[in-house]
Parts: structure tokens; sequence; C-alpha cells
């Protein structure tokens, strides 16, 4: 295959993969807790097709080496971790973090999870969940309301 072509199919794959980064933020956008992401890239290697020299005298101007890229790829899809704009829900239930920290959860399987999503409600059985159905730790032990 053409190198050119090959440096050019690289950058498009580059470009695809932005692309659903970037699709996927906007699918989640109205997810409560929900990270942005953000795609980075990485040059390929660099081919050198003439080294440096000196042009004219000694004394004269050196020309820096021509090097030719050889595409790209993807390097990290980095979560940013930024605040989001709390806004009130008017729900009783309902917490915001401000800063750092995460809300600890229950798993089905046992397992503890941790989330930034603060939509709590009160399961039938008088249990502390989250909008996705995970149970609080201390909400599991408890048929009462909890304190919050």
């Amino acid at each position: 295959m053409d190198p050119g072509l090959r440096t050019a199919a690289s950058g498009m794959m580059a470009q695809q993969l932005r692309v659903e980064v970037i699709s996927n933020n906007l699918a989640n956008v109205n997810t409560a807790g929900f990270k942005r992401s953000r795609a980075h890239f990485e040059d390929l290697l660099y081919q050198t097709v003439q080294g440096a020299r000196t042009v004219g005298q000694p004394d004269a101007e050196s020309m820096p080496a021509i090097q030719i890229g050889r595409g790209t790829r993807l390097a990290a899809v980095q979560r940013i971790d930024g605040q989001g704009p709390v806004e009130p829900t008017g729900r009783p239930l309902d917490l915001a973090i401000e800063g750092d920290g995460f809300f600890q959860v229950r798993l089905p399987n046992g397992t503890t999870a941790y989330t930034r999503d603060g939509s709590f409600t009160i399961s039938d059985q008088g249990v502390l969940v989250t909008a996705a159905g995970t149970r609080s730790p201390r909400g599991s032990a408890s048929r009462r309301r909890p304190r919050i």
C-alpha cells in the first residue's frame, strides 16, 4: 500500500474514534452524574527523507532535516472529572457532591461501587436506592427511612 494512503487512513480512523467519543458525550448529556471523555492522539513514526545540511559556504545557514509523518493513533481516552452544574430538582432525596467524592453503593452481587449520581429514592422495600436500583450500603441493612 502507498505510504501516503496508509498515513491518510490512520488519520481517518483517528477522526472516527474522535467522533465516537464525542457521540457518546452527546448521547449522555442528560445522564445524571455522567462524566464526559476526550480522545488524545499521538504521532506515529517520522521518516527522515533528507538529513540536515549546510547550504553554500561553511558559515552559511544550515537547513533542518526533512521528515514525513507516518500517521496517528489513539493514545488514550481521558475521563474529564470536572464539576458539572448543580441544578435543583425539588425532590427531597436528590443530593449533589460539590468537589471531590463519590456516593458508595452496593451492587446486586454484593460488591461496592461508586457513583456521583445523587438521584436517590426509597424502594418499595423501604431501602435507599439510586435511580439505577443499586442500594446504598447502609440502606440495605435498615428498613427505616434513612437520615440525610
